[in-house]
Order: structure tokens, then C-alpha cells, then sequence
């Protein structure tokens, strides 16, 4: 069954439990029927709120987003148009078996004037109810996503704007080997040669030079 037939038989029979009782408690204490009455309206009151509150409630989490949801309104009024007119008929039923002292209502009154303000009696409380759910939960939502976003926020900030280690530190600087010699500008091997002379005999530098080797 969809969810406004389960609506609306649950509401219709809570309706009709609170008015056999009511007719049942009217019997024993005549002189606080007025009292029973709005008893019994703030029991069927309550039932309500607190089921479309409920609905209310798993519809925003469901669906952040509320042109995603659920349209619980005409839940609510199918459910509101169902529970008022099962109602009215098996109250009717009821009192043609068993005298609950719940009236002596005709089916066609019960089926028009008593199932009309039935219907006000469940969809006004529950229109108001799945709003203030919606709303409860969405403030719950958005708590939960500042709490997550402030932990992200510090999380970045911890990681990629901390001190750095050994950020502030000198620089090494590579230590001078003593053994190692001054660099000269040149590592090439060279050669030293003895100046030329222009007058000087060249047979004599060639013999010269046969002597040294």
C-alpha cells in the first residue's frame, strides 16, 4: 500500500478508538464530558503532529535539496480525505451495533459534516507538523556541515600552512678540504721553455740540446 492509504486508515481507526472510548468514558463520568472531549482531541492532535512530524523529518534528510522531496501535502490530504470518511463510516457501523453513547449520527451526516471536520482535524496539524519537521531537520543538517566544514578548514590549515621544519635554519655550506689546492685557473699540465735568442749560433742550441738528452 502507498503511503497516504496507510495514513489514512491509521488516522481513521485512531478516530474511531477515540471515540469509542470517549463514549465509554462519557458513560461512567457524565459530568467531565467536556473535559474527556478536548482529551480526547489532543490525543488525535498529537497522533498527527507526530507522525508528519516524522515524515517531515526523514523527507529533509532524504532529500537536502527540497525541489527533490516528497510532496507530503497531498499525502496528507489523500490521507486527511481517507481517515475522515473511514471514520465517519465505521463509527456509524459501530454505534448501529453497540450504543457507545457516541450519537446517534445518520450515515449521511457522518460521511459529510462529521468527515469534514475529521479531515481539518488531520491535515491542518499535519501540514503544520511536516513543515517544523522539514525545518528541524534542515538547522540539524546544516549544524552538522558547518561542524564539517570547520574541521576541514583546520585540517588544511594544519597541513599546508604550518611552520615548516628547518625552514629558518642557515644553510650548509660544504666544508674546505685543507689537502685540496687553490685552484689556479688552469689544470692543464704545462711546459716551461727557455727564451730564444736571436743571435745566439743555432748549431750550438742543437748541440746543446743533444747534450742534455
Amino acid at each position: 500500500m502507498t503511503g497516504w492509504v496507510v495514513r489514512g486508515i491509521g488516522m481513521g481507526l485512531i478516530n474511531v478508538g477515540v471515540r469509542i472510548l470517549l463514549g465509554v468514558a462519557v458513560t461512567q463520568w457524565p459530568l467531565h464530558g467536556s473535559q474527556l472531549r478536548w482529551l480526547g482531541m489532543a490525543a488525535v492532535l498529537l497522533a498527527v503532529i507526530v507522525w508528519a512530524g516524522v515524515d517531515g523529518i526523514r523527507d529533509r534528510r532524504a532529500n537536502p535539496d527540497p525541489e527533490y522531496g516528497t510532496d507530503l501535502t497531498m499525502v496528507w490530504l489523500k490521507a486527511a480525505v481517507l481517515g475522515g470518511l473511514g471514520a465517519g463510516l465505521a463509527t456509524w457501523l459501530v454505534q448501529m451495533l453497540v450504543d457507545f453513547s457516541l450519537g446517534q449520527n445518520s450515515l449521511f451526516f457522518e460521511l459529510t459534516s462529521g468527515a469534514a471536520f475529521t479531515i481539518l482535524v488531520i491535515f491542518i496539524p499535519a501540514t503544520v507538523a511536516v513543515f517544523l519537521g522539514r525545518l528541524l531537520a534542515g538547522r540539524e543538517a546544516k549544524k552538522k556541515l558547518a561542524v564539517t566544514d570547520a574541521a576541514r578548514d583546520k585540517d588544511r590549515h594544519d597541513r599546508h600552512e604550518g611552520p615548516l621544519v628547518g625552514a629558518n635554519s642557515p644553510r650548509a655550506t660544504p666544508a674546505a678540504n685543507p689537502n685540496q689546492s687553490e685552484w689556479s685557473g688552469d689544470n692543464s699540465d704545462t711546459e716551461v721553455f727557455q727564451a730564444v735568442d736571436a743571435d745566439r749560433d743555432p748549431r750550438e742550441t742543437t748541440k746543446k740540446h743533444r747534450d742534455n738528452s
